[in-house]
C-alpha cells in the first residue's frame, strides 16, 4: 500500500468543539505538516456547565476558542451544523436521516461537496449520546454504493478518546496506529490549551497527562515513542 499524507483532503466530524483535538490533534499536525488539507465539521455547541467545575461557558466563548485552535493548527475550514441549546447534548433526539444528510449533502463541508479522501468520525463506543449519534450518522453517510454516482472517501476512520473506555461492553482494539512526533503531540497539547474552558487538571480524561499517556501507550503498542489510535471502517488502497 502506498500512502501519502500530502495527497489527503481530510474531513473530521467533531460532535463538540475539542473532540477533534482529543481524537485527532496529532494526526492534524502530522497531515498539515506534510501538505494535506484538513477541514472540521462541528455538529453542535451550546451553553454548558461542566459537572467537574462551576465554570459555565457560552457558544460565543466556544466559538472564540475554535478560532484560536483553527489558527494554531492551520485548518483549511470549519463549520458548525446545529448551534444552540436545542441541539447540544441532544443530537440523539434528531432523526438519524437529518444528521446523515447534513454530513453527506447539506453542510458546506458535506462529503458530496468537499469530496474528502479521508473522513474521520468518533467511535460509537463513546458513552456520550452526541458522539454515538454522530458516529451512526457517519456510518450511514459513508455507506457502500456505486462510487461513480456518489463520492466515497478512500479512508473512513473512527478516532478514540480516553473517556470512550468507560463502557460496560467490550471496546474493540484500534487497528490503525498513526505514529506521532513530539512536535505532533506538542501541537495537540497546545490546541487543547486553547480550549481553555475544556481542559482540566489531572486526573481527568481531558488533562494533558491523560493525552500524553494515551499517546505513549499507543506508541508502545506500535513499537514507537508516540501514536494515535484509530479504527478502520474503510481503506481503499
Amino acid at each position: 500500500m502506498t500512502f501519502s499524507w500530502s495527497q489527503q483532503r481530510i474531513l473530521i466530524l467533531s460532535p463538540h468543539p475539542d473532540d477533534e483535538v482529543l481524537g485527532c490533534g496529532g494526526l492534524i499536525h502530522k497531515a498539515k505538516s506534510a501538505g494535506a488539507e484538513v477541514f472540521v465539521q462541528f455538529l453542535t455547541v451550546g451553553n454548558t456547565t461542566d459537572q467537574s467545575s462551576s465554570v459555565s461557558t457560552s457558544p460565543e466563548d466556544r466559538n472564540d476558542e475554535i478560532k484560536r485552535v483553527a489558527d494554531h493548527q492551520q485548518w483549511d475550514g470549519w463549520h458548525m451544523a446545529f448551534p444552540g441549546d436545542e441541539y447540544h447534548l441532544r443530537l440523539d433526539q434528531l432523526p438519524r436521516l437529518e444528521l446523515a444528510n447534513m454530513v453527506e449533502q447539506e453542510s458546506p463541508l458535506a462529503i458530496a461537496r468537499l469530496r474528502p479522501t479521508m473522513l474521520i468520525a468518533p467511535h460509537r463506543s463513546s458513552y456520550n449520546q452526541d458522539h454515538q449519534a454522530v458516529a451512526e450518522a457517519a456510518h450511514t453517510a459513508t455507506r457502500p454504493s456505486n462510487n461513480r454516482l456518489r463520492h466515497h472517501p478512500d479512508f473512513v476512520l473512527a478516532y478514540e478518546e480516553a473517556a470512550d473506555q468507560w463502557r460496560t461492553d467490550s471496546v474493540p482494539m484500534p487497528n490503525l496506529l498513526v505514529e506521532l512526533t513530539e512536535e505532533d503531540l506538542g501541537s495537540k497539547l497546545e490546541a487543547m490549551r486553547q480550549y481553555a474552558t475544556q481542559i482540566h487538571e489531572h486526573p481527568h480524561t481531558r488533562s494533558e497527562e491523560t493525552l500524553r499517556s494515551l499517546a505513549v501507550l499507543r506508541g508502545m503498542q506500535a513499537g514507537v515513542p508516540l501514536a494515535e489510535a484509530y479504527h478502520i471502517m474503510r481503506c481503499l488502497a
